[in-house]
């Protein structure tokens, strides 16, 4: 499905944020993930404060989202499936999580890219492309 406008890039954004945060919520719940319970709270977290982020975003900028079409750019390559966060076992749970956090700020990145003509959004966007690119750092460590 195409992402064709301002609202399009940013509802979808909403969406990664609510499934990555409800999938590390499931994570930080899960036995076999105990050794990496904080890690995962505080990305369920960080999801939160992103959909917070995105919500004011669009909210301050809603005036400028008509104007703006984006050509070429597609959901398909972001959507990761993450089901089964309650059988995972640690590893696996990394695994995804590094997946998830790679799919996002690849997102964040793209999208900050093809909305450069409005700089506020864009620098919303590089910012949580940011914030992904150093959950990437923070699971590597692992």
């Amino acid at each position: 499905m195409p992402l064709e406008n301002f609202g399009s890039v940013l509802n979808f954004a909403e969406q990664l944020e609510k499934e990555d945060s409800a999938f590390y919520g499931i994570l930080a719940g899960n036995p076999a993930c105990a050794p990496n319970r904080a890690l995962f709270e505080s990305l369920a977290a960080d999801a939160k404060k992103n959909i917070r982020i995105i919500e004011r975003t669009r909210r301050e900028n809603v005036t400028e989202m008509i104007l703006e079409p984006i050509k070429d750019f597609t959901r398909e390559s972001f959507c990761v499936a993450c089901q089964g966060a309650e059988t995972l076992n640690a590893a696996e749970a990394v695994e995804t999580a590094k997946r998830l956090e790679d799919r996002a700020h690849r997102y964040y990145a793209e999208a900050a890219e093809r909305i450069k003509a409005l700089p506020e959004v864009a620098r919303a966007l590089k910012s949580l492309a940011k914030k992904r690119k150093a959950h990437m750092d923070q699971l590597a460590g692992i």
